[in-house]
């Protein structure tokens, strides 16, 4: 490497180029060095002046490292990669930048030709995609046959059942769950109100804020958005415990001493899930419902008194009963899912990491896929 003074009296790198004789000449100066070209000005003003010499110049010019004052080997690789790896015809350096490019051309690596993948393969692609949908959707429906058996099981026997995990996990799941789905639907709730607000007001409309606001809350916005906090909350959770017990060999552990894993660990979760997500779905729709009303009374004057009282007739009570029997249907999907992908993790963290992602947007998945069906089937009710 060239020796040159210290960092903070070398120059920036910079380059020029001129015709000399019918042939285009380049000339770098300054110092091409990694402390320098950390600087972000000095990067980009580089990169740009160096793309547009290579591109009028290219590789057949007379290109003169003589003045440069330092060379390392990242400014080596700058240049090597600038000349699309080949060195130029003509080059006239020094020895110890001659000897530096040498070893940037011998020993670095240049990036991965992009694979172009043909018709044959990509149909192939297709075929295993669809192999491994369906193989998902065998297992998740063994999954809910096993869980149908277990429930029977458990109707037959009830004081042998799993009570206790079954309050444990109603614990974590829904009370715990309860401060951030209160805070996540209150704001929702305000939102929606000044938005709708700023509509109805257009059409002198303002009492139909009770109509829009009970309806899109009640029947749609607070199952829905209680289902999408608990799938990322508490479907990630029971995704991740199952996991673990994989990576622990824990499962293993009980497939030897006989104790059914749909019993012990399925049920359970499916159980305290399906109570759970009843009452966070009406949690959530109150604090969403107390939100639009304080934003109603401060953005159109509507009083909280107008809006409690106006609201049984604006909105059925089959509502409410929809909203709380679909919202039992995506917790026990949402526990089946989380179940399912941790069963199938393998005994290693990178597993673990996968599963948890693809449990957690499956889950918010599958519950929106079924909220639009339940809205397609239901669609008289209530409205």
């Amino acid at each position: 490497m060239q020796m040159s003074p210290s960092t903070s009296e070398e120059t920036a790198p910079r380059l020029s180029s001129a015709q000399q004789d019918g042939r285009w000449v380049v000339a770098l100066e300054g110092s091409w060095s990694a402390a320098m070209m950390a600087r972000p000005a000095v990067w980009s003003e580089l990169q740009r002046s160096l793309t547009e010499t290579v591109s009028k110049v290219g590789t057949n010019g007379d290109w003169d490292l003589r003045s440069v004052e330092r060379l390392d080997h990242t400014g080596a690789q700058l240049l090597w990669n600038a000349w699309g790896r080949t060195a130029p015809a003509q080059l006239q350096g020094l020895p110890s930048q001659r000897a530096m490019l040498d070893r940037v051309a011998r020993y670095s690596v240049g990036p991965p030709r992009p694979e172009r993948r043909s018709l044959w393969q990509r149909f192939l692609a297709l075929g295993e995609l669809v192999y491994q949908v369906v193989e998902h959707g065998r297992d998740l429906i063994r999954l809910v046959g096993q869980l149908l058996l277990d429930l029977l099981r458990l109707a037959r026997a009830p004081r042998d059942g799993p009570w206790r995990d079954v309050s444990g996990h109603l614990y974590r799941i829904g009370a715990t769950a309860l401060p951030i789905t209160a805070l996540v639907g209150f704001l929702i709730g305000v939102v929606l109100a000044y938005l709708m607000a700023q509509q109805l007001r257009k059409f002198g409309a303002d009492a139909f804020i009770v109509d829009v606001l009970g309806i899109a809350l009640i029947r749609e916005l607070g199952p829905v958005l209680a289902a999408i906090l608990l799938a990322g909350r508490s479907g990630s959770a029971i995704t991740a415990q199952i996991g673990v017990m994989r990576v622990t060999e824990e499962l293993d552990a009980m497939r030897v001493m006989g104790i059914a894993q749909g019993y012990r660990l399925v049920m359970p979760r499916a159980i305290a899930m399906a109570i759970a997500m009843p009452l966070v779905t009406v949690w959530t729709t109150v604090a969403a419902l107390f939100g639009g009303v304080l934003s109603a009374d401060l953005a159109m004057n509507i009083t909280p008194a107008f809006f409690l009282s106006a609201l049984p007739a604006a909105v059925e009570v089959s509502n409410l009963t929809l909203a709380v029997g679909k919202s039992m249907v995506f917790g026990v999907l949402i526990a089946l899912v989380g179940c399912h992908y941790g069963l199938r993790i393998e005994p290693n963290t990178e597993s673990l990491g996968q599963g948890t992602t693809a449990s957690v947007v499956t889950s918010i998945t599958v519950v929106i896929l079924v909220d639009a069906l339940f809205a397609v089937v239901f669609k008289d009710v209530g409205i």
